[in-house]
């Protein structure tokens, strides 16, 4: 026995094989590996210092060479008949089992990868091969950092080849032992008439192996009987799922990429009947879902909402931020959570719509729902902070229409009438809006961001809650007084309603207007100019500072608010929005109106922003300029329109900021100096000179962005009407004005 092992040897050492039957040669090479456990003592050989990987390697090629000389193409030769007669795949998962000799289960992993990659003919639907095929995925993906991570990810990849030319498959090796079995017995039966009859009777030379203790004759001995019967793993088993998601955990990228690659090609291929499997009888959603979650509970509670907020370019195929970037606390965990988050919304995009809308329910109601809400609705200022933060970045990346949808329930809720006054929060949209107006500037700041972030996604439903099902049939306009043909048709800047005697007496005196806008109608009436003038004249002259600097013109803002404005028109073109208000009914009774909690809230707020901090400013007139891009009718007239006769008791943005300019006046006569400083504290908000504390900084830093805001929505004004009447498409600005 010795002598023939020493031969075995020299044959591995590369003396040339004589040219022998295949099937013998393919039965000889079978006995030699059979034998090495029946031999062998020695416990601690390495599989890959015996001569098993070559003997397998030989099996290989003799089964590749074997198809290729097959006259009739789809049939099964001898040697591949051998194999599945004899169930050499199931000893082989056995032995990859038992890891004897140590490192088996890898060679035993190459060996499954390589004969389903390189023989052409159709196995997996045989169960002598489906079998073992499932116990071998079980063996994997299980434990984190295993040693055969590598050749695991390689035989899952082969498995998602073969399912991707022929996505049947997926439903036989996701649906386990007993739908296979009864589809394929038959099959089986027909496609190989020999096993058919010997499956249960056939000689078994391996398992004739002396009962000395030795560990390789145990393994030999018990595998039939152990093996032949298939673990019922109930219906939320599914070995393959099971294992691409234990591996998408690893701590190897290229390993973990390469799960996640594979696990997107299932979903996306998948047939109406394999979803509805994956969904009711499988662990994928729970498992990706519950990965999810473990992520973000396992992020540090003292996260910096700044540091959230740079985090950004974070995807699925590359979950970490540059590395020139600068690091902070927390940062590998939080990219991680965010990778995941992006692999999840990607999972949602490309899979099944059944797939797809169960991920998407599954993340709304475990993460968010169980997990965010009780965080963001917490007392704990921290809390909150952080929460709204991470929520943000979620919905920075989230491109997923189903996800999306399930976002915006859990934000805004179902109903989309109406609030009142008086009317408690009763959405979590509701105490976010709160949350705008908290004492901390900090938490106010972090979910204006939120809602910034939230009003540029493609869902009309956003819009609608939060402004338009306020606006709707234009309860801010008086009624009884017709309406102006056109913009020249309405009062002068001078006579406006809101610059009365006492007001101008006050101090203020309208600035010199602005050289007219690029565009005119053709019959010289200036309707833009008129919109855009009453916004750039509003701040008085001795308020302004940004035309003793550079770069700070009104052309800039143009430039800018056209490209926002054209993103923003792409984006809900599919809405169908109407491009001009309806017409009032002049009989219909006066209704009062209430603007909604979110723009009240922004009013408020920017009738205070001489007030608060610098960078409370900042975000509260960000989120009212995304508003004022929308292109409805509605949004026009109630944000933009100067000119609007507002019924009693109503406010609109350019009455509030007439009013802030009203208060503005009466405040600079109480500050000494007052035009040097604020060209300083400009100079400062630029980094042009060293900042330093000033008296009135706040009032100072106030002023200056209310003139920058002042220029903002003039721009916007101007790129939303078009040259010949309101509501049209604009074309690109002509050359030299932006």
């Amino acid at each position: 026995m010795l002598s023939r092992l020493g031969a075995l040897l020299q044959e591995a050492m590369g003396a040339r094989e004589p040219s022998i039957d295949l099937l013998e040669a393919f039965v000889e090479h079978w006995k030699g590996i059979t034998n090495y456990y029946i031999e062998s003592t020695d416990e601690n050989t390495p599989a890959k210092k015996t001569d098993i990987p070559w003997r397998l390697k030989q099996m290989l090629d003799i089964l590749v060479y074997e198809e290729k000389q097959q006259a009739a193409a789809g049939e099964a030769g001898p040697c591949l008949e051998y194999l599945l007669q004899h169930k050499i795949l199931e000893t082989l998962c056995t032995l990859g089992k038992a890891e004897y000799p140590p490192g088996m289960r890898q060679q035993v992993l190459q060996f499954f990868s390589k004969v389903l990659a390189q023989v052409q003919h159709p196995l997996l639907h045989y169960l002598s091969v489906h079998r073992p095929v499932q116990k071998l995925l079980r063996l994997g993906g299980t434990v984190p950092g295993s040693l055969t991570e590598k050749e695991e990810v390689q035989f899952t990849t082969v498995l998602c080849s073969k399912i991707q030319q022929d996505p049947a498959l997926l439903t036989y090796i996701l649906e386990g032992r007993k739908t296979v079995g009864r589809k394929e017995a038959s099959r089986e039966a027909t496609a190989l008439p020999r096993e058919a009859a010997g499956v249960k009777n056939e000689e078994q030379p391996h398992s004739k192996a002396p009962d000395r203790g030795a560990r390789g004759a145990r393994a030999l001995s018990t595998q039939l009987p152990a093996e032949t019967e298939e673990p019922d793993g109930g219906p939320g088993e599914s070995t393959l799922i099971t294992s691409l998601i234990g591996l998408c955990k690893s701590k190897r990228g290229r390993v973990a990429l390469k799960a996640q690659e594979n696990l997107l090609l299932l979903v996306s291929v998948a047939s109406q009947a394999t979803a509805t499997y994956l969904v009711q009888s499988s662990p994928f959603c729970p498992a990706i879902v519950e990965h999810l979650c473990q992520l973000y509970q396992s992020l540090p509670s003292f996260l910096d909402p700044a540091d959230i907020a740079t985090s950004e370019g974070i995807s699925w195929r590359l979950p970490s931020a540059p590395s020139d970037e600068a690091s902070f606390p927390g940062k590998e965990t939080l990219a991680a959570f965010l990778g995941w988050f992006d692999y999840c919304d990607h999972l949602i995009t490309e899979a099944h719509t059944v797939v797809s809308e169960a991920l998407a329910k599954s993340v709304a109601e475990k993460l968010f729902v169980d997990i965010l809400q009780p965080q963001l609705l917490h007392v704990s200022e921290q809390s909150i902070l952080t929460s709204t933060a991470l929520l943000t970045a979620m919905l920075r990346q989230l491109r997923s229409p189903a996800l999306l949808r399930e976002a915006v329930a859990f934000l805004l809720g179902t109903d989309q009438q109406p609030a009142a006054p008086e009317d408690s929060p009763h959405t979590l949209g509701g105490h976010l809006v709160r949350h705008c107006d908290h004492l901390s500037d900090e938490i106010s700041i972090a979910t204006l961001r939120l809602f910034e972030e939230l009003l540029q996604k493609p869902h009309e439903q956003i819009i609608h809650s939060l402004i338009l099902c306020h606006l709707e049939g234009r309860p801010y306009v008086a009624r009884g007084s017709p309406e102006p043909e056109s913009y020249e048709d309405t009062l002068d800047l001078e006579e406006d309603p809101y610059f009365t005697d006492g007001f101008l007496d006050s101090g203020f005196q309208p600035s010199m207007k602005p050289p007219p806008a690029p565009v005119t109608n053709p019959d010289g009436k200036t309707a833009v100019t008129e919109i855009v003038n009453s916004f750039l004249c509003l701040v008085p002259e001795e308020a302004k500072t940004s035309a003793f600097l550079e770069e700070t013109g009104y052309d800039t803002y143009v430039h800018d608010a056209y490209g926002l404005f054209q993103e923003c028109s792409s984006r809900v073109a599919p809405w169908g929005w109407p491009p001009a208000p309806p017409p009032l009914d002049p009989h219909e009774p006066e209704r009062p109106f209430f603007e909604g909690h979110f723009l009240r809230m922004l009013f408020d707020r920017i009738s205070r922003i001489l007030e608060q901090p610098y960078s409370l400013n900042l975000q509260v007139t960000s989120v009212l300029s995304r508003l004022a891009l929308f292109p409805h009718p509605l949004i026009h007239e109630y944000l933009l329109d100067p000119y609007i006769n507002l019924a009693p008791g109503c406010r609109s943005l350019f009455s509030v900021l007439v009013r802030v300019i009203g208060d503005l006046m009466q405040r600079i006569q109480r500050v000494p100096q007052f035009p040097g400083k604020l060209l300083l504290v400009r100079r400062q908000l630029m980094g042009q000179v060293p900042g330093e504390q000033l008296d009135h900084q706040t009032l100072l830093q106030g002023v200056v962005v209310l003139e920058e805001f002042c220029k903002e929505l003039a721009a916007i004004a101007f790129v939303k009407f078009p040259p010949h009447g309101p509501h049209l498409r604009l074309s690109e600005p002509p050359e030299g004005h932006v």
